[in-house]
Parts: C-alpha cells; structure tokens; sequence
C-alpha cells in the first residue's frame, strides 16, 4: 500500500509502527540473551552456604518500544534494585560480580560475564543489526549494510 508523504509530521507517523515493532523485537532479542546468560550462571554453581533467593535470575527487565523525541527506545537491563534480600552485598554488587564471572565476589568455574556476554552475542557481533536489516527489508525498504 503506498501512502502520500507530504511532511515530516505525516513520515514520523507513517514511520513509528514500523520502528516500535522493529526495536521490540530487538529489545526481545537481548532479552533472551540476557535471560540465558542468568540461566547459565545459575546452573554453573550450587552453592553451600546459603539458600538461593533468585532474585538475580528473575531481575531482567525489558519495556516496551517507544517514540521519544525523534527516537524509538526500548529498554532491557538487571533491576538490581528489587534484589534487596542479600547479605553483606547490594543487587548492584551482587550483578557486578556475575558480570566479572564471579559468585558472591568468589573465582569460580563456568561463569558467564552475564552483561557483557550479553552485549557480545547481540550487539558486537552484528546479530542485532543483521536483524534490523532482515525487518525493514520485509517491510520493503531498500537496506545495504
């Protein structure tokens, strides 16, 4: 279907469906990932000290696309400030030693950087832009890399 364009006003509105469902589904994209680094940095280590809360492995969050400003947005991170039930260590530290590849500050085997694993098996590897290109290409836009 062709639609007449006749200001910036009328493409910023014919643009934004496309753009919202595109960076949702790249938001959903790092998400998974993000989700299974946790996943793996949970079953990499039984601990025997304490008992497992897991409220880092359920603190992923991702929001919605959104237009804001002149850019779509979406969101996905660890909220550590819902993992409030530690001991001697904020959510904070708590996710900064799972991006080190530690458990509770402690050098262990197989862990995962949770974060930076994350950003490398999404972004730095051009996954997420050879995702963005396969969408708009969909969507009929011309697309060269």
């Amino acid at each position: 279907m062709t639609k007449s364009i006749n200001n910036m006003e009328q493409l910023t509105s014919a643009m934004a469906p496309v753009l919202m469902d595109m960076v949702d589904q790249m938001a959903e994209r790092v998400y998974e990932t993000l989700n299974f680094y946790l996943m793996d940095y949970y079953t990499g280590w039984t601990p025997s000290s304490y008992r497992r809360t897991k409220a880092f492995l359920y603190s992923a969050v991702k929001t919605e696309a959104r237009i804001e400003g002149n850019q779509c947005i979406a969101y996905v991170y660890i909220d550590y400030d819902s993992m409030d039930s530690y001991v001697n260590a904020t959510g904070f530290q708590v996710a900064e030693w799972a991006n080190e590849g530690s458990h509770g500050g402690l050098s262990v085997s197989h862990k995962p950087h949770v974060w930076d694993n994350t950003i490398k098996y999404t972004i730095d590897n051009g996954s997420l832009l050879k995702m963005a290109m396969r969408y708009l290409k969909s969507k009929g836009f011309n697309v060269k890399a």
